[in-house]
């Protein structure tokens, strides 16, 4: 363990690499803010127009800061809080993906590319949720992430292309300017209803948000950076960036207005009915993700203006909350605020950085989270949707995020320690625990004294704003209101309204619990425990009837869809197909076709496995010969070399079995001459239609001319298998490879016996089958 420890020590250096990438992007700020963002393209697949290509304007820099800046402190925390464990060099490997995949997606400038980023953060978090997969629980919770998220990004990449197949590219720059022509296109609504099924399940939308607060299974490393800047943060960073697209539509905006809505109310409810910190935070999460959505429904430059604020501010201090929660469980060993209490004294770095952090979620001065909470009561009294609910509806979240950051603030830290709970002594945390929520909460102290300079609104802000509105957006902050107005009366219900549901939390919450567990009966995530419950249901009973061991029912199944899916078209358009016979065959060719045919009636009425064995040689040597007389000297050699071989492999290994058993019934055999008979009858037709197609040579020609030319292949075919096949053929050197691997396995497993308590059950279902079938 030492000796882990001693390692983990110098992981937080890697915690510098991005904050120096970060500070190395700061540096744009002036240049993006005077209009000129970074751009770089490299081709990548020109023919399906699909380049890889980056850009950073306003938001991108925005977001590529917070990524970037709170992956790095991430980092460090990381070093301190997974000290000791032997799985933290795999640990840090896939964050670090997870930081460069979050990155790849908000700088995309292609929708493919920003894609593949998209998916891969999903792959991700995946693993980083489900890293302790020893235990259940994180197991449960990773499938569900990814099941949820996934789903999404189906339609999310079904969206992106009817996007770009609606405004003619896939490049975002473009289409940016082709608005109009998307908005007024057909497919616009179906494109907006993907774009928001992949967007609202990555951000934990209702009725998408319960994966979220399971997602806690995770470490908190991971917890604090998924739910600050990364993961959840993308599909409200897409709706952002597809806002001059998508955006200004009633669609668009009643969505985005009742959904955002009701997540934010939802979130904010469910919040301060929970004990642990983590979910506390989890659920304060939806609901700032539903405000978000929120202000992007309500739209207009001032909306536009407090989504991007408070987009800021979360990341702040959501990132210093999850950090301090896993350094009150690192040291205490619970994460219970009903257990916890008076850790002011032992653990003051931790509660400075608890207090900032909550203070800013409760948006009180001098914290930033104060000024924006006044631009969002600004925003919702400018709507026209009806200022009065969307005020009333905002006031309500945020007195909710009130009432939790009293909950994560006073109880563990400033009332005293219940009795017999926490185990004694409670230590500090390291610097590398308590430096990054420092760190945070003291930017929003930062921000909050300089949030009226050009700097913060004007370079930062504004650019960011800006690129989300599609045109330009002036951006002035103040501390403090200026004028009186309705907005200070709204911060103060606020925060007396929040004060007060703190102080009767405890009252209420039994009976709160209690009705959310009836409703929860009828909830989503029960809606998705029986879906998947289903889904499982269903591929074990497929499973058990298609993968039923016997290689007589696979081909009956392959040949049964053949029939149907080629069958049923050519039945449909019988009276359109054209058959026409442009040669009369010869009577060597009727000849050879009847005894090929007689050898394969034979071979189904044969009692002996070695008559059987020879009437399938009479038919390979039977189209050996028909491929000799059409001028194929080649192919012919080829199929009188394998069925020389297959037959006297056939014979050494069959001629000891006995004769054939019937083990079906006449109906049965009845039933499987008539689907036979259909297929063949289906392959005849189709026969005849290739062969009434007059073929144009410009394939022929080409192969007869490029041969030599580009592959320096004398032999046409022999460069078709191997230059112009090859793809195919390393396909199938690939297949070959992966089964090898599987063989190796089998011997490898064949040399350990199994339990002997695992014996008779294994024997007894590979004789189920068998039964089955006998039986049928």
């Amino acid at each position: 363990m030492a000796q882990y420890h001693a390692k983990s020590n110098v992981y937080w250096l890697l915690g510098l690499i991005p904050l120096g990438l970060a500070l190395n992007f700061a540096r744009f700020i002036p240049r993006i803010a005077a209009g000129r963002p970074l751009a770089v393209q490299f081709d990548w697949i020109p023919d399906l127009n699909v380049s890889l290509s980056f850009m950073i304007d306003g938001l991108g820099l925005l977001m590529s800061l917070l990524v970037l800046g709170i992956g790095g402190l991430i980092l460090i925390y990381a070093s301190g809080y997974m000290a000791g464990n032997p799985q933290i060099a795999r640990f840090y490997t896939i964050l670090i993906l997870f930081m460069a995949a979050m990155f790849g997606v908000v700088i995309s400038d292609n929708l493919l590319v920003l894609f593949v980023f998209w998916e891969l953060t999903s792959l991700t978090s995946f693993l980083l949720i489900g890293f302790n997969h020893e235990n259940q629980n994180s197991q449960n919770s990773a499938l569900q992430a990814l099941l949820v998220t996934g789903i999404g990004g189906l339609c999310l990449l079904a969206g992106l292309i009817l996007l770009g197949s609606a405004g003619g590219s896939y490049e975002l720059t473009t289409l940016l300017e082709r608005g109009d022509v998307v908005r007024a296109h057909p497919a616009y609504l179906p494109i907006l209803v993907l774009v928001f099924l992949g967007c609202f399940t990555k951000s934990a939308q209702f009725p998408f948000h319960f994966w979220l607060p399971n997602a806690m299974a995770a470490p908190t490393p991971v917890s604090a950076y998924l739910h600050s800047a990364t993961m959840v943060k993308a599909g409200v960073y897409l709706l952002a960036r597809l806002f001059p697209i998508l955006g200004g539509t009633e669609p668009w905006t009643w969505t985005l207005v009742l959904v955002g809505g009701v997540t934010g109310l939802l979130g904010g409810w469910l919040a301060w009915q929970q004990n642990d910190l983590k979910r506390i935070m989890a659920y304060t999460t939806i609901s700032a993700l539903g405000i978000l959505v929120f202000l992007l429904g309500v739209g207009g430059k001032i909306g536009v203006k407090a989504m991007v604020l408070f987009l800021l501010i979360h990341s702040l201090y959501k990132g210093a909350l999850f950090m301090t929660a896993g350094n009150i469980d690192h040291e205490t060993g619970t994460r219970d605020v009903t257990r916890l209490g008076g850790l002011w004294r032992t653990m003051p770095f931790t509660g400075l950085g608890v207090g900032l952090a909550a203070l800013s979620m409760a948006g009180l001065p001098p914290l930033l989270g104060f000024v924006g909470k006044e631009v969002i009561y600004e925003a919702t009294l400018e709507s026209t949707l009806g200022a009065v609910v969307l005020t009333g509806t905002a006031v309500l979240m945020n007195l909710f995020n009130v009432a939790a950051a009293g909950i994560v603030l006073f109880l563990p830290f400033f009332r005293p320690r219940p009795a017999g709970v926490v185990g004694d002594p409670i230590h500090q945390a390291t610097w590398k625990m308590w430096g990054g929520p420092l760190v945070l909460g003291g930017l929003g102290v930062l921000a909050f004294a300089f949030v009226g300079g050009d700097f913060f609104g004007g370079q930062l802000i504004g650019p960011a704003a800006s690129a989300v509105y599609g045109s330009a957006v002036e951006v002035k902050l103040h501390a403090f209101p200026t004028a009186w107005s309705i907005v200070p009366i709204l911060s103060i219900i606020t925060i007396a309204g929040g004060l007060a549901f703190y102080a009767l939390h405890g009252r209420l919450k039994q009976e709160a619990v209690a009705l959310d567990r009836q409703i929860a009966r009828w909830g989503p995530e029960r809606l998705y425990q029986g879906g998947l419950d289903g889904l499982l249901w269903a591929a074990d009973r497929s499973s058990g009837w298609l993968q039923n061991g016997y290689l007589r029912r696979y081909i009956l199944y392959v040949v049964l869809v053949l029939v149907l899916f080629i069958g049923a078209p050519l039945v449909i358009g019988f009276d359109t197909l054209v058959f026409a016979v442009n040669s009369t065959p010869r009577l060597y060719e009727v000849i050879i076709s009847l005894v090929i045919l007689a050898a394969s009636t034979m071979i189904l009425f044969v009692r002996s496995r070695l008559a059987a064995v020879a009437a399938l040689g009479v038919v390979g040597y039977g189209i050996a010969i028909l491929f000799l007389y059409f001028n194929a000297p080649d192919l012919a050699m080829t199929q009188f070399s394998i069925e020389t071989l297959t037959v006297i492999l056939f014979v050494l290994v069959l001629y000891r079995l006995p004769g054939f058993v019937t083990f079906t019934s006449g109906r049965l055999r009845v039933r499987d001459a008539f689907i036979a008979g259909t297929a063949g009858l289906l392959m005849t037709v189709l026969v005849l239609l290739v062969t009434s197609v007059d073929f144009s040579r410009h394939v022929t020609d080409y192969f007869a001319q490029n041969s030599y030319k580009l592959a320096k292949g004398q032999n046409v075919v022999n460069v078709i298998l191997v230059d112009f096949r090859g793809l195919d053929t390393m396909v199938e050197i690939s297949v070959l490879a992966v089964a090898a691997v599987g063989v190796y396995a089998l011997i490898r497993q064949a040399g350990q016996p199994a339990p002997a308590e695992e014996a008779a059950p294994v024997e007894a279902e590979a004789e189920e089958p068998l039964e089955q079938e006998v039986m049928g």
